[in-house]
């Protein structure tokens, strides 16, 4: 069986600046830090290893002076490692002649840089088209490859002005369209926004995450914005000081930081943005299979002291919910159709919605909000109170069963009266909350 190789590896990478640089890869390898081998020359990235998946955005974070920027510098070959090698596409660029490294780059690489690197005198579909002249693409095929890009990143009517008349996003987009245009399977995205105003650096960060979805490149993407990272990124390395020193998923690394420095890195992120419904729910405990009929509903009531449960049919399919007095009713007239009484309206999202977009759902819903797989069955719940301590990273693991709110109480004696005879008991209290 053939395996896909990832798009890009890096293994053991050390780059050193100054007067003995291996001298240095020895001291680091052998556990000193990078003070320690100061003396020997400045460790920029010290034993960085890692795999980017095909279609994958990794970010790689870290504040000014990590190392990140030599890192991704060393991914296209503008920069030798001192010690350790990269892989892209399966192909190693670390020690190769200089007509193979060039190959590579124009094949498989394309690179956006933090200032824009326009042509002043260009125009933008000049700029635009100017990796494909390098390649040696015909002037009219290229021209025609330059606009088809230019437009998908929405600078159609533009193609004739200058970069000079450009606002920093436009500019900012002609760079990107000149790395799409070269066609190529890789990314390098050097603090690509962060020379942009907030506004249009949050356009430019949406427009790229579009741009993903309908072309499905490999962005390896550089920044120091903690909230960036988490948006755009699938993974996320943190650097510091030259080190790697956590790789995960957004959620990882917001709720199980590998250490102090990343937990204070991380402890003003919107955790709204970054935490989806998969993240936060629990287990779907106030069920019951419409096959159970009224009477099996009512001893799940009882049993979980509950008011209201969610229905399921066949595989686990969510059809609907119950509340508890008119599962009384059935039982009382001796109807065991369940589904007669199933209410179909009800919140409920997918695994990946972001915590943002279920406040109003909370508010407005009296249940739980249901979490559902693509064919609609039910893989957990989100009460209104796990989805506020979440945003807190408040523990909620000791909270009772989430209810239909609000509550009428029936003690077990009552309940089993209901099912022995049909009447229904008077409630021992209304409105109360859990």
């Amino acid at each position: 069986m053939t395996t896909t190789p990832p798009a890009v590896r890096a293994k053991n990478l050390y780059k050193v600046f100054g007067r003995r640089p291996r001298e240095a890869v020895t001291r680091l390898e052998s556990g000193a830090s990078r003070t320690e081998a100061s003396a020997l020359g400045t460790a920029a990235v010290i034993d960085a290893s890692f795999d980017v998946q095909p279609g994958e955005i990794f970010v790689v974070m870290g504040l000014s002076g990590s190392g990140k920027s030599t890192l991704i510098r060393m991914l296209n070959g503008l920069l030798e490692p001192t010690s350790g090698s990269v892989e892209v596409s399966g192909t190693s660029i670390s020690d190769v002649p200089a007509k193979r490294l060039r190959d590579v780059r124009r094949q498989h690489v394309s690179m956006v840089f933090q200032h824009f690197a326009l042509l002043p005198h260009r125009t933008v579909i000049d700029n635009v088209a100017y990796g494909l002249e390098v390649q040696g693409v015909a002037k009219a095929k290229r021209l025609a490859k330059a606009r088809e890009v230019t437009e998908i990143v929405g600078l159609a009517g533009w193609e004739d002005k200058l970069p000079s008349e450009l606002s920093g996003g436009m500019q900012q987009r002609v760079g990107l369209a000149r790395a799409l245009a070269a066609e190529t399977d890789i990314l390098l995205m050097d603090e690509a926004f962060s020379a942009l105003d907030p506004l249009i650096r949050r356009e430019m960060q949406e427009q790229l995450l579009e741009l993903q979805a309908k072309l499905g490149k490999t962005i390896v993407f550089i920044t120091h914005d903690l909230n960036e990272a988490m948006f755009l990124g699938d993974r996320i390395a943190v650097m510091r000081d030259g080190r790697i020193v956590q790789i995960g998923t957004p959620e990882d690394i917001l709720t199980d930081p590998a250490n102090d420095y990343v937990a204070q890195f991380v402890q003003d992120v919107d955790r709204a943005r970054v935490l989806t419904a998969s993240s936060v729910m629990e287990p779907a405990r106030a069920v019951v299979q419409l096959t159970a009929g009224p009477r099996g509903a009512l001893r799940t009531l009882r049993d979980l002291q509950t008011a209201a449960l969610f229905v399921l049919g066949r595989d686990r399919r969510l059809l609907g919910w119950v509340r508890d007095r008119h599962v009384m009713r059935q039982v009382k007239s001796n109807d065991t159709d369940l589904e007669a009484i199933v209410t179909t309206e009800f919140a409920k999202v997918g695994p990946d919605a972001a915590l943002v977009d279920l406040f109003e759902l909370a508010v407005e819903s009296p249940l739980p909000i249901a979490v559902v797989d693509d064919h609609d069955r039910l893989i957990g719940v989100i009460p209104r109170v796990t989805l506020l301590a979440a945003l807190g990273n408040v523990d909620t693991t000791t909270s009772p069963i989430p209810v239909l709110e609000p509550v009428t109480r029936y003690s077990e004696s009552e309940l089993d009266a209901t099912l022995a005879t049909g009447e229904t008991p008077v409630a021992a209290t209304e409105g109360a909350t859990r």
